[in-house]
Order: C-alpha cells, then structure tokens, then sequence
C-alpha cells in the first residue's frame, strides 16, 4: 500500500518569499546604480526594489517561524530598498 501524502513544513510557497526577493533585489540594485542600464531599466528598478521589499518583508516574517531562510529574505530586502531608494532618488534629482 502506498505510503499518503502528508504536507511537510517546508512545503510552502512562503519558501520561495526569499528567493524570489533576493532576485528582484539584485534586478533592482543593478538598473538603479549601473550607469549603463539606469535610464533603460529605471521603472523597473522602482517596480522590483518595491515588491524585493515586501517580498523581503513576508519572507523574514517567515523564516524567523521556521519556514525558508532567513538571509536570502534580508539580503533581498537591503538590495530592494537600496534599489528603489537609488532609483527614485535619481528621478527626483533630474525633475528638480
């Protein structure tokens, strides 16, 4: 008789909050501070260091109850923040 499946802990979507915030972070930071990308992928630097943030955010909250990991969800959301600051700091300076 086969065994039933039974849900583990880890499998949750909460685990791939980390992850998914990590990589929308590093999209963010590299089109708000590369000279070269920063007027083509501009929105979407303000776009993905917003949802890196709020991915981040729910990651952590996650990873400190035992679900996914912790540095991937802090390191997503430095990289978010440091994106979406960089990125509308640097379109507030060219509308003044």
């Amino acid at each position: 008789m086969p065994e039933p499946t039974v849900p583990d802990r880890t499998d949750t979507p909460a685990v791939a909050l980390g992850p998914t915030a990590l990589v929308l972070g590093v999209i963010s930071a590299a089109g708000a501070w590369a000279p070269a990308l920063a007027f083509a992928a501009l929105p979407w630097a303000i776009i993905a260091g917003a949802l890196a943030v709020t991915f981040g955010a729910a990651g952590i909250h996650y990873a400190r109850h035992g679900t996914g990991r912790l540095w991937t969800a802090i390191a997503g959301t430095t990289l978010g923040a440091i994106g979406f600051t960089g990125a509308t700091t640097l379109i507030w300076a060219l509308s003044a």
